[in-house]
């Protein structure tokens, strides 16, 4: 029971004090000397921090006017869509118009013929002129369909050039 207790001392912290063999002085020089580095350091990264913010910042308004035209291209591209489609409908009911006129016409000379060789021969030419009608008609479609596909994708094909270039930029 005769042990010994050891205090232990609480320790100060580092004053700038001489270290052995150095000068007061000279200590109160490296103490300054840190402080005006730290302080310089501490400002650096106060500086870089505020250029960060305002990077950031610039982005995110970049980000938001690229956003907006985006949507405004979205909306350009459904008018013309629309626009066009509106325009094929109107085209599809013109002739319809016409074919039922022709089917009219077709039916009348179709009950005029006296025999039936005459009745078949007028059925044949009946069926190639529908068909090369047909065939003229899709056509027609198709090129129309194509050329508004085209159209209505020509603002968003706008965006996405826009957005290569900016990453192209970025990068």
């Amino acid at each position: 029971m005769g042990e010994a207790r050891k205090t232990v001392k609480a320790k100060r912290p580092a004053s700038p004090r001489a270290r052995p063999g150095q000068s007061k002085d000279s200590a109160m020089t490296a103490t300054t000397d840190f402080t005006e580095q730290f302080q310089t350091a501490a400002g650096d990264m106060q500086d870089r921090a505020k250029a960060a913010f305002e990077k950031g910042s610039a982005l995110l308004a970049d980000a938001g006017e690229f956003s907006k035209g985006n949507v405004e291209a979205i909306v350009e591209a459904g008018k013309i869509f629309a626009a066009g489609l509106q325009e094929l409908g109107k085209d599809c009911v013109t002739d319809g118009k016409g074919a039922f006129e022709t089917l009219t016409a077709d039916v009348k000379e179709l009950t005029a013929a006296k025999t039936p060789a005459d009745f078949f021969k007028l059925q044949g030419d009946l069926l190639r002129r529908n068909f090369d009608a047909l065939v003229s008609a899709s056509s027609k479609r198709s090129e129309a369909l194509l050329k508004l596909s085209n159209d209505s994708f020509a603002p968003l094909s706008t965006r996405v050039s826009l957005a290569v270039d900016k990453f192209k930029q970025a990068a």
